[in-house]
């Protein structure tokens, strides 16, 4: 990885990167500070005393790797070593204070072009290594839902559910979680993003549950929703509808494929079934180091599906005050068409 960046500089020019996810990306190291500096001759990584013996012997892709005490004095003496000049830094991830921070400390002025454009670019092919972690944390998901489903009974709670789903991901094998948990249910489940209360399941009520496990440094995301006791003609109705509508978007993720067009594969289903005003969001975002990366499947979007792609397919309908449904899959875009990485079953569970 970091040699590749290497082969994108000229004399006197650097990458410098600061951002947690991107070192995570191109070192396989995972901390909460620190510097990569990139040259054309080596690729250096910088890190302050809580991290520098784990990294040491775990971080790859690293010429060198270097106590971090000052970065004025660290960083700097490393770019006036080389004669570096020109150094292109994160503009995404690097706040306006934290740029200028870095300005003054390597008393340079910083390149905020080339580095995020160069790196998303890189991030959105994930290498069969990459692919695998995600399924990883995608099968230890799909173990929580499986567990849940015997779990839910009439009085448990909203958080129960949630703290069970994040318990039992824990204890099998995720290093933590994807992003807050969302479970919900009955009236809740009409808020897209609800946050779980102390509601109690009824019979009657859906519960949606939108959840994932983080696995060395990559991220799952599932939404399923089930009902408990028994289903109104009109939950049945609209959970069909985001079930073919999801189908519908997944069958339409392939390489070369428009992502507004995958979003259009789902909202006309659910369009002509008269719930246009009640589908609210995108159908899809991709998932990886960062549970929201490019590219995202929504009609706004100019992007075109790529091999390498993981991306969501979670259309829903959301009918406010009275239910919500939402499922979603991961799919995984390969050089012909695109594998469905989520296994969970998706019919309609009545529990």
């Amino acid at each position: 990885m970091t040699d590749y960046l290497k082969n994108e500089l000229k004399a006197g020019e650097a990458f410098l990167i600061s951002s947690p996810e991107n070192r995570r990306y191109y070192t396989d190291f995972e901390a909460s500070d620190g510097y990569l500096l990139v040259t054309p001759k080596k690729a250096v990584l910088f890190m302050d005393g809580r991290y520098i013996e784990a990294a040491q012997s775990k971080a790859k892709n690293c010429d060198e790797i270097r106590l971090l005490k000052k970065v004025s004095e660290d960083v700097k003496s490393a770019l006036e070593a080389e004669g570096i000049t020109k150094v292109y830094t994160e503009e995404e991830k690097l706040t306006l204070r934290e740029f200028k921070a870095l300005e003054k400390a390597l008393e340079r002025e910083l390149a905020p072009e080339k580095t995020d454009e160069l790196t998303r670019n890189l991030r959105r092919k994930k290498s069969l290594e990459e692919k695998e972690r995600i399924i990883k944390a995608q099968r230890i998901a799909e173990g929580a839902f499986k567990h849940i489903l015997s779990f839910i009974k009439e009085g448990v709670t909203e958080k129960e559910i949630r703290l069970e789903l994040e318990f039992y991901m824990l204890k099998n094998g995720a290093d933590g979680l994807s992003f807050e948990t969302i479970a919900i249910s009955g009236k809740n489940t009409s808020m897209p993003h609800g946050v779980p209360t102390e509601k109690p399941v009824e019979k009657g009520d859906f519960i949606t549950m939108d959840y994932g496990a983080l696995y060395r440094g990559y991220h799952s995301d599932m939404t399923r929703t089930v009902a408990l006791g028994y289903v109104s003609d009109e939950q049945e109705k609209v959970y069909n509808t985001v079930l073919e509508a999801q189908k519908a978007a997944a069958e339409a993720v392939k390489p070369g494929a428009k992502c507004a067009d995958a979003d259009a594969a789902a909202r006309q289903i659910i369009e002509k079934a008269g719930y246009a005003e009640f589908f609210t969001h995108g159908t899809g975002h991709g998932v990886g180091i960062d549970i929201h990366e490019p590219p995202t499947v929504s009609y706004r979007s100019e992007e075109t599906l790529r091999p390498g792609d993981v991306v969501t397919a979670e259309p829903g309908i959301y009918l406010p005050g009275k239910f919500g449904v939402r499922i979603e899959d991961m799919l995984y875009v390969t050089e012909n068409s695109a594998e469905n990485l989520t296994e969970a079953p998706k019919n309609l569970i009545v529990l």
